[in-house]
């Protein structure tokens, strides 16, 4: 099984499918990141659905991006010969379609596939048939698969494969497309050359737009193409990663489904979003959030599908062995019914800095900010699950409290910068009742320290977004102790843990790796506390942990140098962009944070 780190992700901006260093689609789920998958092998085994297309026998492989895009092309050095693979999903318009082009650049080469169609994550075998234009049909209840292909294939043992040699400047194309089952396709795909050239001039167009701060412009771009690459388009939504049940640790039980859009993401992309240039994704995402959390105040949830769907029921999928047999396998997510008070700080947040950054106000916006206002002073000071989404009993959480500050901070900053009408003086009261009962409650006078929940011990790296999102200043003594307190009790070779597992109780069994977010904020916490040489060494290192095509997954295993977690990671990304702006100094940054305005969210969605 391939590494997680030996992933590239190539995608149509409504899906995305994982392509491996050999010339494997691992993972594929159609029409929408969130379908149930037809290339599962990535969770179980070649049986479970995959492509292969390569060389029969190479010395090596290496790969590129087509700089600007989310064009892969994977460059395989045979002993007497060069082939080249160009896999790409053209933009969606109609059909979803993934197309792969083979050339052979020197030499010849043996040619080998092998297509492995399994619906419903990998369990149902389909129906096959040869239509009279040579194209293949791949049937199995509602869905189709058609592939136009000139290569010989064959079925084989439920399977289609095809041999074939290639000379010096031959080129084979393949383009695959989804359709349903009871309907006659309407859109066959088109020719692959124009949709390479179309593809290419899209993300070109789309990426010239980036203002990337100057010595981090190429990780920022990339990151912000995969950002692109991670949004539903025809509702703005950003899914936390196109993957589910990637584990958290390898063997482990910490697989969740990542495929789902989180409040929690809300004000960090919109912030990268508008930094980078990118307003009309920005506006995208801003509407995005208040149709989904539009309803009554006491319905909020902390994620929804990328359309706003509410109900994402949890369910494990037996027939799936698990990545590295990491068990179980789950397809949707139980956490969307939890109660996690900082999702509030994080839409009053986001929705602030849309107003702050330019984007036109949307006429729901504040009525409905003031309705979960009301609601949230009724409610705040409950326990909840946490951002980490604990499977454990409820806990007053430090860091949930602080978002409740930062739901009222933003409102009365929202009011008195922008005009927004309301019960201004209330929401001051109320919020210095939570910086008070924060102070009292949440940090240890005899360690000099925040903690992660009031009446504990324990540490917990969102202790380090206490300055970042203005609820102290960088200059408090009580900041510089406790990020040294982290520093001291979370860091492990560099990398910074969410909290300690082994001590906390939170439902779960079994460990994690290091969290590359974490790690992100620290950078931050170190620059803002004035650590700046500590800060650039930090997020330099974190650079050179993106695998050979700059992609991060969700955490990082130091005993076995490899990445782990849902791949790739939208907050991952989008964690590394905001660094990189506040590192470079980009225009306007400084003073935010010295304003205390500023808030880039964390992110929650572990369980």
């Amino acid at each position: 099984m391939a590494r997680i780190e030996d992933y590239a992700l190539i995608g149509d901006c409504e899906t995305a499918a994982l392509v491996g260093r050999e010339g494997s689609i691992d993972w594929l789920c159609l029409p929408r990141f969130d379908s149930d998958a037809c290339f599962a092998s990535l969770l179980g085994a070649p049986g479970n659905g995959r492509w292969l297309l390569a060389p029969k026998q190479f010395v090596s492989s290496s790969r590129r991006y087509r700089a600007g895009t989310l064009i892969l092309e994977t460059t395989f050095e045979l002993e007497k010969g060069r082939v080249r693979l160009i896999d790409f999903m053209p933009p969606k318009r109609g059909s979803s379609k993934l197309i792969r082009i083979i050339e052979c650049l020197d030499g010849n080469a043996e040619i080998e596939t092998e297509l492995i169609v399994r619906f419903d994550n990998g369990d149902t075998v389909p129906w096959v048939t040869l239509a009279d234009d040579r194209s293949l049909t791949f049937v199995g209840g509602p869905h189709m698969l058609l592939l136009a292909t000139e290569a010989p294939l064959r079925g084989q043992d439920m399977k289609t494969i095809g041999s074939f040699s290639m000379t010096k400047g031959q080129r084979i194309t393949f383009a695959l497309s989804y359709h349903v089952s009871f309907m006659p396709p309407t859109d066959k795909g088109g020719d692959p050359d124009d949709l390479l050239q179309s593809t290419e001039a899209f993300w070109r167009s789309w990426s010239g737009r980036c203002t990337a701060p100057g010595p981090y412009s190429e990780p920022v771009a990339r990151s912000l193409i995969t950002l692109k690459a991670l949004t539903f388009g025809p509702s703005g939504g950003v899914v936390a990663a196109p993957t589910t049940s990637l584990p958290e640790q390898l063997g482990g039980s910490r697989n969740w489904d990542y495929r789902f859009c989180w409040i929690r993401d809300a004000t960090l992309t919109l912030v990268s979003l508008m930094r980078s240039g990118y307003y009309d994704e920005a506006v995208a995402w801003r509407d995005w959030l208040l149709r989904a959390v539009a309803g009554s105040p006491d319905q909020l949830q902390i994620m929804y599908g990328v359309t706003g769907e509410r109900h994402l029921p949890e369910r494990e999928i037996p027939w799936l062995g698990g990545y590295e047999d990491s068990r179980p396998v789950r397809i949707g997510n139980a956490a969307h019914t939890q109660l996690q008070l900082d999702v509030f700080g994080e839409l009053m947040d986001a929705l602030y800095e849309a107003r702050r950054g330019g984007l036109s106000e949307n006429e729901r916006a504040w009525d409905i900010q003031c309705v979960l206002l009301d609601h949230l002073e009724k409610i705040w000071r409950n326990p909840d699950q946490g951002i980490w989404e604990a499977r454990s009993p409820p806990k007053h959480y430090t860091y949930s409290k602080v978002m409740c500050w930062v739901a009222f901070d933003r409102s009365i900053k929202s009011a008195s910068e922008h005009g927004m009408k309301g019960p201004v003086e209330r929401w001051k009261s109320i919020r210095s009742a939570i910086h008070e009962d924060i102070c009292l409650k949440g940090f240890d006078q005899k360690r000099k320290t925040f903690v992660q929940a009031y009446g504990g011990t324990q540490l917990d790296a969102t202790l380090l977004r206490l300055p970042l999102v203005g609820f102290l200043s960088p200059d408090d003594p009580r900041v510089r102790s406790t990020v040294e307190a982290v520093e001291a009790e979370l860091v492990v070779d560099g990398l910074v843990r969410r909290y300690d597992t082994s001590a906390s109780d939170d439902g779960v069994p079994g460990g994690e790796g290091l969290f590359l977010a974490c790690s992100f904020w620290l950078a931050e916490a170190y620059a803002l506390i004035g650590r700046h040489a500590d800060a650039k060494a930090l997020f330099e290192r974190l650079l050179k942990l993106r695998n050979d095509v700059g992609l991060l997954s969700e955490e990082y295993a130091p005993d076995t140098q490899r990445l782990v977690g849902n791949f790739p990671q939208a907050f991952s990304h989008i964690a590394l962009v905001n660094s990189a702006h506040r590192l470079a100094g980009a225009a306007g940054f400084d003073d935010r944070a010295k304003s205390t305005v500023t808030s880039i969210p964390s992110h929650g969605h572990s369980h």
